[in-house]
């Protein structure tokens, strides 16, 4: 079962369909886009002369090739890389060794990047650039058949971001991602030609995967102009498209909500926005449904099972005369369509509904495991169950909330202590736009809890006020003993929060300046 066996019988229904554009400009409609595909698959296998199985590195900012590449790459049986394009070159290098890739394409703006780094291997052949004429003269070679792969082999390895370690590379097969896209159709929506994708977020990463739900429903494909996420450039082309369906990471979503232009946006034309990878907290997707009405869709899964795991749906969203409304929207959902959601100790046993454990998957989604790293993926596979590194709890209805990675868990004076119960707390201020809460190396207590506060626009906020609100809500123990005003938090280009970063600031700067807010 070869992924891109879709394309040849979708081009005799839709192919006159818009496949890919760029803002409102079209690039190819699906019979053009099967040409395309058809003729790089040649020219991979041809004249770049890679063989079954070889893996191919994606260094792209948001481009309408992409998703040719893509599905040219499984076409001519090989495996695609698609890497963040935001990395610096060293990091680009050690990706590119580690899968041993054949042929980078990349956008020219990270051309030069790319071709100064010292790779520190022979593997690598070609870097070519999707803007240049002979990356267009490769899409005109003549096209070669669809290679037959076993629906086992190795489709796109999805590398980890790497913040605790070297990025550690996922590897996804071609049953890994129809599952995948199956699920789609049977939890969140049923797709068709008369439909828009908006790739407002990167193509390398979620957003990227489930554009092939999309794509296999002969959906049109928009690349915005920004080649990212722009608010007023999304609210133009609601203006244009209709039946539009987009991904938004909670701190995208938070932005969309609070925007001038946001209770004049022509909603209607969103279908479905799904967001996740990140907390959503109550106070933000009880406000942005407020704004754009009950169009989404909350996912929880990770690379490692791509963007399926757990489920909160559109029609979820919209009960809310529901008398548990407010802690299922505050839960990520059910367990999605085949998947086996386990919640366990450290001894991998069962814990108690209520009681909080790691979070295990099982499914067809679930990676093949990590690229030439057998050690990492016994860890993460152990006994045939996805072990996610999220902590969390699931209710009598099987609802699964949770709580932080484990990694972010506080541990002062012997208490567990999770951040994102403290980080929902402080969000019930409407003054704050964003929080994140960290520990800090305390040497009696272990770590102590600190809270990095970005206020709303023209807003003022003193620290004995959040204080009280804390005390209000939660234990005293919980409460952040400092509050750092900032005006940004540092976030991965999906928008995700890097704690990371915060804690390194704290580490390195004991002293940071506390601005009273």
């Amino acid at each position: 079962m070869n992924i891109s066996g879709f394309l040849p019988q979708l081009v005799k229904v839709h192919g006159e369909k818009p496949a890919v554009s760029i803002g409102t400009s079209l690039f190819c409609t699906y019979e053009q886009f099967s040409a395309r595909v058809a003729g790089l698959a040649g020219a991979l296998r041809g004249k770049l002369n890679l063989q079954k199985g070889d893996r191919v590195g994606l260094a792209m900012t948001n481009a309408p090739q992409y998703l040719e590449i893509l599905v040219a790459c499984w076409h001519a049986g090989l495996c695609a890389v698609p890497m963040n394009s935001k990395l610096h070159p060293k990091e680009f290098a050690f990706i590119l060794n580690n899968a041993a890739a054949k042929v980078c394409f990349v956008t020219d703006d990270l051309a030069e990047g790319i071709a100064k780094s010292d790779y520190g291997t022979e593997n690598l052949g070609f870097i070519i650039s999707v803007d240049d004429k002979y990356y267009e003269a490769l899409v005109r070679n003549e096209g070669i058949d669809i290679v037959a792969v076993s629906e086992e082999d190795p489709a796109w390895i999805f590398y980890t971001s790497g913040t605790t370690g070297r990025p550690k590379g996922a590897t996804l097969s071609h049953r890994n991602l129809m599952g995948m896209a199956l699920r789609y159709y049977a939890d969140i929506d049923p797709v068709s030609s008369d439909d828009c994708y908006l790739h407002a977020a990167p193509l390398s990463h979620g957003g990227g995967l489930y554009g092939l739900p999309h794509l296999f429903k002969a959906s049109h494909q928009i690349i915005p102009e920004s080649r990212g996420f722009d608010v007023d450039e999304i609210f133009d082309l609601l203006e244009i498209y209709e039946n539009m369906t987009f991904f938004a990471a909670p701190t995208m979503l938070t932005r969309m909500t609070n925007h001038p232009r946001a209770s004049k946006a022509k909603a209607e034309n969103i279908k479905t926005i799904y967001y996740g990878g990140a907390p959503m907290y109550l106070e933000d997707i009880k406000r942005s449904i407020s704004v754009f009405g009950p169009r989404f869709y909350q996912i929880f899964g990770q690379g490692e099972s791509p963007m399926t795991g757990v489920g909160l749906s559109k029609e979820m969203h919209a009960d809310s005369s529901h008398p548990r409304y407010e802690q299922r929207l505050a839960s990520t959902g059910i367990p999605r369509t085949g998947v086996e959601v386990r919640v366990v100790n450290q001894d991998d046993e069962n814990v108690a509904v209520g009681e909080l454990g790691e979070i295990l998957f099982r499914s067809d989604v679930t990676m093949l495991g990590y690229w030439n790293d057998p050690e990492a993926s016994a860890r993460a596979l152990r006994s045939g169950w996805l072990h996610t590194g999220d902590i969390g709890f699931a209710d009598e209805e099987g609802f699964i909330t949770l709580k932080d990675r484990s990694k972010d868990m506080i541990i002062s004076g012997g208490s567990n202590i999770y951040p994102r119960e403290i980080e929902e707390v402080l969000m019930t201020d409407q003054r704050i736009d964003e929080v994140s809460v960290v520990g800090r190396e305390h040497s009696d207590w272990g770590e102590e809890v600190v809270a990095f506060v970005v206020p709303r626009e023209g807003e003022t906020i003193r620290a004995e006020e959040l204080d009280a609100l804390c005390l209000s809500n939660i234990a005293r123990f919980k409460r952040p003993k400092e509050y750092f005003l900032v005006d940004q938090l540092p976030k991965s280009n999906y928008g995700k929060i890097l704690k990371t970063e915060l804690r390194k600031q704290l580490a390195q700067s004991p002293k940071l300046e506390n601005v009273e807010i």
